[in-house]
């Protein structure tokens, strides 16, 4: 073999390993790049479930301290009631909690139930009434519901009111005078 085959056989072999080595260099940057997503993957979804865990064990300590609604009955039955007789009920309840109760709203399931509930914070075994009102101008059986929301731990609440509103009495009509004296008329025929 002469120098010259030899130098470009050398040339060729350079190159050849110049290439396996710039191969090998795309390889590794991939498999870097592979290997850091794999650790950012991993750290985040470690982050995500320490904060999970964290929010959870927050969550459940303030349950223990937060305050607690608590009613004597959740159900009222008027049974039957005259028409526009008196529809109000008090419900009666209890904060059995650890903190003071505030109810930031009490929403009836029609307009003709109406809630009225106290504005102010209701402290640690507190008491307090929820008054509710049904409008017993409608004829017939009903079945009325309250949710109450507040901060309690078992929020919302939902009461309940029942009954049947008996039919409007009838009308006594006042006789005219034809009706109560007799004509002449008529008695003398």
């Amino acid at each position: 073999m002469n120098r010259t085959c030899f130098t470009k056989i050398l040339n060729l072999n350079e190159i050849n390993i110049m290439r396996v080595s710039s191969n090998l260099k795309k390889i590794n940057h991939f498999r870097m790049k592979s290997i850091m997503l794999v650790l950012l993957f991993v750290f985040i979804s470690t982050v995500i479930t320490f904060s999970q865990t964290m929010t959870a064990k927050d969550s459940l300590k303030a349950k223990k301290n937060a305050p607690f609604i608590l009613f004597e009955n959740t159900t009222h039955d008027f049974g039957t009631i005259p028409y526009n007789g008196d529809g109000s009920f008090d419900f009666k309840f209890k904060n059995t909690g650890k903190t003071p109760l505030i109810i930031s709203n009490c929403q009836s399931s029609c307009g003709c139930t109406v809630p009225n509930w106290p504005k102010d914070p209701i402290n640690k075994n507190g008491n307090g009434i929820i008054k509710v009102k049904y409008a017993t101008t409608r004829v017939g059986p009903f079945q009325k519901t309250v949710t109450i929301v507040s901060n309690s731990s078992n929020s919302p609440v939902v009461i309940t009111i029942k009954g049947t509103v008996e039919k409007a009495p009838e009308e006594k009509t006042v006789p005219t005078k034809e009706e109560t004296v007799p004509s002449i008329n008529k008695v003398n025929k």
